[in-house]
Order: structure tokens, then sequence, then C-alpha cells
């Protein structure tokens, strides 16, 4: 079923979230139609990586709702997993593994046929073809950070959760 231009195909309603004993959000609600984009700005402990992890069912909110084109999320997650792309603080690539490589892999875990001419373009698209046969345990973070963006852009998943996707990059990456 096609949503309808602007309309919701990501709701979050009533979402409550505890940590260590700690209310870091309580009642969050928001909706997010095809195609927009949702900053999250706040302190360091605010709840924007806990947001995210919830989102990505990696933690459990306590109470609240989580839709995607108006189901629970939670009711087939493994179908909700593979509409996301997830970038957390870390990068998530094997050291001793190329870019290439590592892009591969990325590949092969998600199911997905690896094709040359995907991963080619995802690393154009960072300027990382110059890099692709490097170790990435050689690499500068914001090289690395680079080679997980692109990692991200390779898994063609309608919703990206990405936890401060600038970090290590300098002004022309960013």
């Amino acid at each position: 079923m096609a949503a309808k231009p602007g309309a919701p195909i990501l709701e979050v309603s009533d979402l409550v979230c505890r940590r260590g004993g700690r209310t870091v959000f309580d009642r969050l609600s928001f909706a997010m139609a095809k195609g927009e984009l949702m900053t999250l700005l706040g302190r360091n402990g605010s709840g924007k990586t806990t947001l995210l992890r919830a989102l990505a069912l990696l933690v459990r909110a306590e109470v609240g709702a989580i839709r995607w084109q108006a189901a629970d999320i939670r009711q087939e997650p493994e179908a909700w997993r593979r509409q996301i792309a997830w970038l957390g603080h870390l990068d998530g690539l094997k050291g001793d593994f190329s870019v290439r490589e590592n892009l591969l892999v990325a590949e092969r875990l998600r199911g997905a046929a690896p094709a040359e001419d995907r991963i080619d373009s995802a690393l154009v698209a960072f300027d990382l073809p110059g890099l692709a046969a490097r170790p990435v345990r050689n690499l500068s973070a914001g090289q690395r950070r680079r080679a997980a963006l692109a990692r991200v852009l390779l898994a063609q998943a309608p919703v990206w959760l990405l936890d401060e996707p600038l970090n290590a990059l300098d002004q022309p990456a960013q």
C-alpha cells in the first residue's frame, strides 16, 4: 500500500524510555512523511542516541508505539529491520578488511547479491575510490566515517538512523 503524498509513513506516539532508573524521554511523539529529514539536537545525555536505538529496536521503549506505514514495528521486527540502515557511534567496519571488502560483506550480511556497480557508486558518492583497496585500520577517522556512510547508502533502505553522522568529517565531506 503506497502512502499518500505528505502522509506520515513513520509515526512515533507517546514513547517513554528510561535508562538506569532515569526517564530519558516521556510521551515523545512525532510523524514523518516520505523524503523528510529529522535532525535531533540536544545536550549530551538528552536522549538522542536512546531514541535512535529505540527506533532501531536496540533498546526497548517502556510505553508508546512506533509505526511504519501504519503497522506496529514490534509486531514484525525483522520486516522493520529490513527497512532501516543503522549507523551508530561506532563505524561497524572490520579493520583488517579493505573498504571494498567491508562493503561486500555488508551486502552479503543483508542477503543481497553484491553488485560491483552499486559498490562503485557508493565509493564515488563518498570520495572513496582511491581508498577502496586500503585496509580500514589504515584510514583516518573521517575516512572510516565516509566508508561507514557508503555502507548506509549501499543498503538502499528507506529509513536511515544515523547517530552523529558528521563526526570526524571535514567540511568538504560534510
